[in-house]
C-alpha cells in the first residue's frame, strides 16, 4: 500500500514539474519570437500590438488578456484546472523574464535561428505541459466552449478566433510576418511529436485495475487534432492528440 502510495506522489510529482517547466518554456519560446523580430504567434500578435498602445510589457499584458480571457469561461460553464489558472500567470512571467535577459537580436543571419529555437521550444512546451493533463489553457477552453454552445466546428470557432486575434493585433502595431507562417506550420507537427514524447505512463493503481478517467483536476474536454497555429492546450487528450498553446 505504501508503495503505491509513492509511486502515487512520484506521478503527481512528475505532473507538476512538467507543467510548470512546459509554462515556463512557453513564455520564453514567445519571448525568442519577440527578439527574432520576424513575426509572433497569432496571439502574441495581439499582446505585442497591446503593448505598443499601452505601454505595459508584453508578459504583463499576457496575464491581463489571459484573465479577461478567463472571465469569459463563466457564461461558457468552463471549470478551469490547476494548469488553467498557472498558464495565466507562469506565461507571462517566463515572457518578461526572458525577454530581460535576452538582448535584441541584431542581423537577418542571428534573427532567423532565433525564431526557428523560438518555435521549436514552443513545440516542446506544449507538449510538456498537455501532457501533464491539468486543465486547459483560458484560449482553448474560450474555443471549446464556443464549440459547445454554437454547435460550430473546433476548426471554425479557432479559425474565426485567432483571425480576429490576428488582425486586431497587426492593426494596434503587433509583429506579423514569416515567422507567423512558419510557426501555423510548423506548432502542429511539433506538438504532436513532442506530446508523444513527453506523454505519461499511468500510475500503476490505474494499470493494474484498468483504464479510468484522467486525473486532471478538471473534467476532460474534447480533444481534436491540432490546429496550426494556437497558444493553449487542452488538457488531458488521447496520446497523440491535442489542441495547442499559448
Amino acid at each position: 500500500m505504501s508503495s503505491t502510495t509513492a509511486r502515487g506522489t512520484t506521478h503527481l510529482t512528475r505532473r507538476l514539474v512538467q507543467l510548470y517547466v512546459g509554462l515556463a518554456l512557453y513564455g520564453a519560446s514567445s519571448a525568442l519570437l519577440v527578439r527574432a523580430g520576424l513575426g509572433l504567434e497569432p496571439w502574441g500578435v495581439l499582446h505585442q500590438g497591446l503593448t505598443e498602445l499601452t505601454g505595459v510589457s508584453i508578459g504583463v499584458v499576457s496575464i491581463i488578456v489571459g484573465a479577461i480571457v478567463l472571465l469569459l469561461w463563466i457564461p461558457l460553464r468552463q471549470r478551469p484546472g490547476l494548469g488553467t489558472v498557472s498558464n495565466v500567470f507562469v506565461v507571462g512571467l517566463a515572457m518578461d523574464g526572458t525577454l530581460a535577459l535576452v538582448g535584441d537580436v541584431d542581423g537577418l543571419g542571428l534573427r532567423i535561428p532565433v525564431m526557428a529555437l523560438g518555435i521549436v521550444l514552443n513545440g516542446v512546451a506544449t507538449g510538456l505541459y498537455i501532457a501533464a493533463r491539468f486543465g486547459p489553457g483560458p484560449r482553448d477552453g474560450l474555443m471549446t466552449g464556443l464549440n459547445r454552445v454554437t454547435g460550430r466546428s473546433i476548426r471554425l470557432v479557432r479559425t474565426a478566433i485567432e483571425v480576429a486575434v490576428v488582425v486586431t493585433g497587426f492593426l494596434l502595431g503587433g509583429s506579423l510576418g514569416a515567422g507567423t507562417v512558419l510557426y501555423a506550420l510548423a506548432i502542429g507537427p511539433l506538438a504532436q511529436l513532442f506530446l508523444r514524447v513527453f506523454e505519461l505512463p499511468a500510475p500503476a493503481a490505474t494499470a493494474a485495475t484498468g483504464p479510468s478517467a484522467p486525473a486532471s483536476g478538471t473534467a476532460a474536454e474534447p480533444a481534436t487534432a491540432p490546429s496550426p497555429a494556437g497558444p493553449d492546450p487542452v488538457a488531458t487528450p488521447p496520446s497523440g492528440q491535442a489542441i495547442l498553446p499559448q
